[in-house]
């Protein structure tokens, strides 16, 4: 891939999973890698097997919540390779699940922070340096399935991740004059460790210990078993680079739940037509303004 090669990705979340595969795969297209993750003991391994590799990696400690660390990044990025070309917006977790008077406010604070506002933070601070050098690059967002449809239980991680693909889609309209391509990755089951967040949990979100119902202990279990059966992180790597060489927009790993997002949308454009049928909704009461999305 001749046009990856040589250009600088910075990863967050990047010593294991989804963020890891991405990087041992854009490595292997001549990319440098900056891997940046609040997990220095894990860090420390994906570095080191990258530069086993022959990648030329450099690997920095990131909070992604917090903006003030994604500016170190940055810097130290750019000392290294000198300029950035993607951001893999890719640090995630899952939250604790829960039903909605049982999720704590911690938690959706823990979630936001990590999946929204990390992908607003490094967007924020790598986007202008893409722009600095005016060669164009690559914004890849990692959501979720869960972006289209909503799940049970998990009323945090759904949310971010359905927030995700919505700004991504603005930015893309956003930052396509500055030739700067964004994609939102969206894939199903793949095997990492997402489910066992709180190994990373920061001091500030931690509540009062509670212990594990009975049935929150079977679904953690249960979580195991599939998403240890899940695809493997370089498979979604070779995959990312497949659709950004097309331009796509959507990245989905899983064709096998199509009908799902098929059947939201016919629910969606069903809702439509209810509205359409209104009386209370004709066309001298609502406004033709056009949309704008």
């Amino acid at each position: 891939m001749n046009e990856l090669n040589g250009k600088t990705v910075v990863v967050s979340g990047g010593a294991e999973g989804i963020g890891l595969g991405m990087a041992r795969i854009l490595g292997g297209h001549g990319m440098n890698v900056v891997l940046a993750d609040i997990n220095a003991e894990q860090l420390q391994k994906a570095e080191q097997g990258l530069s086993e590799q022959n990648i030329p990696v450099l690997s920095v400690a990131l909070d992604a919540g917090n903006i003030e660390q994604w500016q170190d990044v940055a810097e130290q990025a750019i000392i290294r390779f000198g300029k950035v070309h993607m951001l893999v917006n890719n640090a995630g977790v899952s939250g604790t699940p829960g039903s909605i008077e049982d999720t704590h406010q911690k938690d959706w604070r823990w979630v936001v922070d990590v999946n929204l506002m990390g992908v607003v933070n490094g967007t924020q601070v790598m986007v202008p340096l893409m722009k600095q050098h005016g060669e164009g690059g690559w914004l890849i967002n990692v959501a979720s399935m869960a972006g289209f449809g909503g799940l049970p239980g998990a009323g945090p991680y759904s949310a971010t991740k359905a927030a995700v693909v919505a700004i991504s889609e603005g930015w893309r309209a956003e930052l396509a004059p500055e030739n700067i391509h964004v994609s939102v990755l969206c894939p199903g089951f793949v095997k990492t460790r997402i489910h066992q967040s709180h190994r990373n949990k920061p001091a500030q979100y931690a509540k009062e210990k509670q212990t594990a119902s009975e049935d929150v202990q079977a679904k953690a279990s249960a979580m195991d078993a599939i998403i240890g059966a899940g695809m493997d992180p370089d498979l979604v790597g070779e995959r990312v680079v497949e659709a950004i060489m097309a331009n796509e927009l959507y990245i989905f790993t899983h064709p096998n739940y199509r009908p799902v997002v098929q059947a939201r949308s016919a629910a969606i454009d069903a809702a439509f037509a209810r509205a359409e049928e209104s009386p209370l909704l004709a066309d001298d009461v609502v406004p033709d303004i056009p949309f704008l999305g």
